[in-house]
């Protein structure tokens, strides 16, 4: 260990931090703490320390909270937090990343736990916890597989849409609660009539809703300011008010209770032979979302501290976190965009903070578990509504709809398909579009013939160009995609009908290919039937500006020995060079003082 204060290395200016891809450093790349530790400054403990300390504040009651909302005893929430902490704190790459019970989570979790249950609570951690240990397992296979790139795939509209969708029925299936009511859940539209018939009918227990309404207050009016724990003066004031007024027994408050004493112990979840199917489901559903966020606030703040964190081992370390919530009664859980801003905050230098949160949380149902007894059930729910209205996302939807609407309705699509269908299906739903997206745009891809445009240098498409002037018997055409299966007769077609709308009859067809970045085995096939139907007509195919490694695929297929390597031209101005030798043409507008 150093001992001089100072924060982690930064970069000097011009340069930034070097990514670590390489499997050079073996066994210890899975054990990213190791390293830190390693490399840990004496000076950092006291800031460490503090911000752990100041983390707990939040790591409780957002814990109890989570739990409460994933449809497991609160209790199980600060499982979730204690094991995963220092499993993170080991197998992790992030610094300061927080992990627990998330909101984002607690949707797809109620989804599999609620109508598999039947109401009984160990049945419930059961599920739960295999929901984790299916997530940790999915996670850790993808990270040693290097599939950290997967949820790139999914493109931020419909990241938006569903976790807007997710926050939503988060929301609503906690407004009974902030009520003072229960209602049975069938989901979040049926849920959305029981709960304004059950307002209509008198149900509501104004005590409760009071507490809930100036709790949620509390922690919408603080929460701009970072070092000020709004969740726990909320709650804390919370749980005094019902406790010094007895507003259990006098007003009927529905409240937490004594947690059990002592720490989580090693439990394997079993569950039915009938419930695998739909855990399996769920637990994959929750590695998505939770590396999706992952993922996303991990960047964020190895960008703040000017480091890299390979996607992969943060997989793998998240992974790892779930398994140790699964085996450790616990339940899936994620990284908090709300516990990391505060350990930030306060100072966090390293994964220590998440230890000593972890260690003051232990201490806390060691010591003083009857500390919560008080806590309304009413203020867990609005520490869960707060939550959920932090993930909606609005202000750059309104940017996406002034740019691009139809990726805006792509959004609203994945919204309402997971309000309407449920977690689960409406992230199934957001997957499918994302496929969608993908193939059509490679699928309806844009092309162009290319002309040669009056004081600019080059060749460039004669439809924004209309003065572009055309080489007579040359047709310059670009297709601006890879190619592949889906898009291959389309390029066939587009490639005709720009040789028939040529004004002179042809005699080369150069292909301008650097914006093809790949060709697979169907797109091969149409390209030789495309040279048949050429050949037949008497007009050369060739290309121009193709990538080494798409040339070296054409190599494999055989097309380029079919071609033969007299088709090929480095750049266009090459392949029209060799046009105009073959088939000279007066008047041909070359403009070589501009090129």
């Amino acid at each position: 260990m150093s001992d001089s204060d100072s924060s982690p290395p930064v970069p000097e200016p011009g340069r930034i931090a070097r990514r670590d891809t390489s499997d050079e450093i073996g066994w210890s790349r899975w054990f990213p703490g190791l390293r830190t530790l390693r490399g840990y400054q004496v000076a950092w403990l006291r800031h460490d320390i503090m911000a752990g300390l100041v983390l707990t504040t939040m790591l409780v009651p957002v814990g109890i909270a989570y739990a409460v909302a994933s449809g497991v005893p609160g209790i199980y929430g600060l499982y979730a937090t204690i094991v995963p902490l220092l499993a993170y704190a080991l197998f992790g790459p992030s610094r300061i990343l927080v992990l627990g019970p998330d909101s984002s989570l607690a949707a797809v979790i109620l989804a599999v736990v609620l109508p598999l249950s039947g109401g009984d609570p160990h049945r419930a951690v059961a599920l739960a916890g295999m929901m984790a240990i299916v997530s940790g397992t999915v996670c850790i296979l993808a990270g040693i597989m290097r599939l950290g790139f997967i949820t790139e795939l999914l493109s931020k509209p419909i990241r938006y849409g569903y976790m807007n969708g997710i926050a939503l029925t988060v929301l609503i299936s906690q407004l009974p609660k902030f009520f003072g009511f229960s209602i049975e859940s069938d989901g979040p539209l049926t849920n959305i009539w029981a709960i304004v018939t059950a307002v209509m009918e008198g149900n509501t227990n104004w005590t409760a809703f009071v507490i809930s309404a100036a709790t949620l207050a509390v922690i919408l009016l603080l929460k701009d300011y970072k070092r000020v724990p709004s969740i726990l003066i909320a709650v804390a004031g919370a749980t005094v008010v019902v406790g010094v007024l007895d507003l259990a027994a006098r007003a009927d408050v529905s409240v937490l209770g004594s947690l059990p004493q002592g720490l989580p112990t090693f439990n394997l979840p079993w569950i039915s032979r009938a419930d695998i199917v739909p855990v399996l489901i769920g637990g994959c559903a929750v590695a998505l979302v939770s590396f999706a966020d992952t993922s996303v606030l991990s960047r964020v703040y190895a960008a703040r501290t000017h480091t890299y964190v390979d996607p992969n081992q943060e997989m793998a370390g998240l992974g790892f976190a779930n398994l140790a919530a699964g085996f450790f009664q616990g339940f899936p859980i994620s990284s908090s965009s709300s516990r990391t801003p505060v350990a930030e905050a306060a100072g966090a230098k390293t994964q220590l903070t998440g230890v000593v949160g972890a260690l003051a949380v232990a201490l806390l149902l060691m010591v003083a578990p009857n500390l919560l007894q008080s806590l309304p059930n009413s203020a867990l729910a609005a520490v869960v509504i707060a939550s959920a209205i932090g993930l909606i996302e609005v202000a750059d939807l309104r940017r996406i709809y002034r740019i691009q609407r139809w990726e805006f309705w792509l959004s609203i699509v994945c919204t309402v398909g997971v309000a309407v269908l449920g977690a689960i299906e409406g992230i199934g739903l957001a997957i499918v579009i994302a496929v969608i997206e993908f193939l059509w745009d490679g699928w309806r891809p844009y092309s162009a013939v290319l002309g040669q445009a009056k004081g600019v240098k080059g060749f460039h498409d004669i439809q924004r160009y209309p003065d572009a002037r055309l080489i007579p018997g040359l047709v310059l055409f670009r297709w601006d995609a890879p190619l592949f299966f889906a898009n291959a007769e389309l390029f066939n077609g587009r490639v005709l009908d720009a040789v028939a709308a040529s004004p002179t009859p042809v005699h080369w067809l150069v292909v301008a290919a650097e914006p093809v970045t790949s060709v697979d085995v169907t797109s091969a096939d149409v390209l030789a039937e495309l040279d048949d139907t050429l050949h037949a007509a008497g007009i050369k195919l060739c290309v121009a500006e193709m990538k080494d490694p798409v040339k070296d695929k054409l190599k494999r297929f055989g097309l380029f020995a079919r071609l033969g390597e007299t088709a090929f031209f480095p750049t266009i101005d090459d392949a029209v060079d060799s046009f105009l030798v073959i088939h000279p043409v007066e008047e041909a507008g070359r403009q070589d003082e501009v090129r």
